[in-house]
């Protein structure tokens, strides 16, 4: 009998080490992340709706218009770290002059739907590799484009949203004057507020800082 017993003292912390997660991380979750924001305040993830006036939301993933064909979020909502939200709404605000706003197709991503993504399309040059987690996934990355203020339409780009296509990347040349100007536009205007186009994806758009902040799988309905 105490045989079995030790057997089972033995196993069970790789039973537990299994559980965690196949891809190696463990992601911060809600009571975690509270305590980490009483010591830093800058941790907070931040509703854009609240923060930046006139911002407008298309987020996908909360729809079946997106690359996998289901609903991964139940509530269409945008949230980033606070840091990420201010100099998002500094953006908004320099757009504001020119005529133009920002619509918001992404933010913060809770880490289950990067596997999700990843076990939908395996390509890591478009989808988040599950080993490391995402920036969306920190807080630190927006999918936006720009609109026109007056109109609501959407500025003429290289590609839809989440075009798996090499035209998608910022590097690709562009022969149309309009859409070469507006993607040097919006890769401009956020660069010039802490913000790196992503080699792959024109409407995508890390946070400088986005090493300070932790890999996170919290549900919207948490953060209401």
């Amino acid at each position: 009998m105490m045989r079995y017993i030790l057997l089972f003292v033995f196993l069970l912390p790789l039973v537990a080490v299994a559980q965690k997660n196949k891809y190696g991380l463990n992601p911060t979750t809600l009571e975690a992340y509270k305590a980490s924001v009483k010591e830093n305040p800058a941790k907070e993830l931040i509703d854009l709706e609240k923060l930046i006036p006139g911002i407008v939301l298309d987020i996908r993933y909360a729809t079946t218009n997106n690359f996998t064909g289901e609903r991964i979020y139940t509530l269409a909502k945008a949230y980033a770290r606070k840091p990420v939200a201010e100099a998002l709404k500094r953006a908004q605000a320099a757009l504001k002059e020119k005529g133009l706003g920002i619509k918001v197709f992404d933010a913060y991503r809770p880490y289950k739907a990067t596997v999700k993504f990843y076990e939908v399309y395996h390509d890591t040059t478009y989808v988040a590799s599950p080993y490391k987690g995402s920036r969306h996934n920190r807080g630190c990355a927006i999918d936006m484009t720009l609109i026109d203020l007056k109109t609501g339409q959407e500025l003429k780009m290289p590609t839809g949203y989440d075009s798996f296509q090499k035209a998608a990347w910022p590097s690709t040349p562009v022969k149309d004057p309009e859409v070469r100007k507006n993607r040097s536009l919006i890769i401009e205007v956020m660069k010039q507020q802490g913000f790196k186009v992503n080699s792959s994806e024109w409407w995508h758009f890390d946070f400088i800082g986005w090493t300070k902040y932790d890999v996170l799988d919290i549900d919207f309905e948490e953060l209401q």
